[in-house]
């Protein structure tokens, strides 16, 4: 019975793998951006990472405002990889799974057994599936409510 609850939890909740980053890791990113402390292109980075995996939606839509702007002047494929990485996670958690789905693409040429963006991809296919089900489940709830009401109006009428 724990498993079935389990599932269905997760089913509906997402159920995704992505870690989430807190208030004050962001706060110390930002800080430590704001003093220069050490490399400026990796305390970016990390504070990037911060935001795109943090609960709050204006966080997110910060960290993927960062990467857009950042990732023009990124020469390694390796840095470059990790930015489109991280903004396809802003774009997850931010609902837009097709542009996220798109940017992991472009992952995924660069280093095609990558398991984080394998995984995110994966992530991304069930939940489009999940979405599906739910909206046909809607629409079908919906058509049966309608077909009630008529067939109740029909008996009370004759």
């Amino acid at each position: 019975m724990n498993q079935f609850l389990d599932s269905v939890t997760s089913f509906f909740s997402g159920g995704d793998q992505l870690p989430w980053c807190s208030r004050d890791v962001i706060a110390g990113c930002e800080k430590e951006v704001a003093d220069g402390g050490g490399d400026d292109a990796e305390s970016i980075m990390r504070l990037s990472w911060a935001l795109v995996h943090s609960r709050q939606p204006e966080d997110v839509q910060r960290g993927i405002a960062m990467l857009e702007a950042s990732i023009a002047n990124t020469h390694s494929p390796l840095q470059r990889r990790e930015k489109i990485y991280l903004l396809a996670v802003g774009y997850y958690r931010s609902g837009d799974f097709s542009k996220s789905r798109m940017l992991l693409e472009q992952c995924l040429e660069i280093a095609p057994d990558w398991r984080q963006a394998l995984s995110l991809k994966k992530a991304i296919e069930d939940r489009i599936t999940k979405d599906g089900v739910i909206g046909i489940g809607i629409t079908a709830t919906a058509v049966g409510l309608i077909a009630g009401g008529i067939a109740a109006a029909l008996v009370r009428r004759n």
